[in-house]
């Protein structure tokens, strides 16, 4: 494995927030939980794409039939 390779599967907590709108801080808060898996490199908290993905179909609600009103 290459290191472009590493950077393809893992976000740093500011990408993760900008993919998926939850804040940075709630990323660390998660991480340091063990809510989320992580990698700490030095200073750097690298969340994998594969939480985040499953972080958003776990979250994900199915979308509700649309009924139609009486006229």
């Amino acid at each position: 494995m290459q290191i472009r390779d590493i950077k393809a599967e893992y976000l740093g907590v500011n990408e993760a927030e900008a993919v998926s709108g939850v804040s940075r801080w709630t990323w660390r808060r998660w991480a340091y939980d063990g809510k989320v898996e992580s990698v700490k490199l030095g200073k750097r908290l690298l969340i994998p794409r594969a939480e985040i993905a499953r972080l958003v179909d776990e979250n994900t609600r199915p979308r509700l039939a649309v009924i139609a009103s009486p006229r």
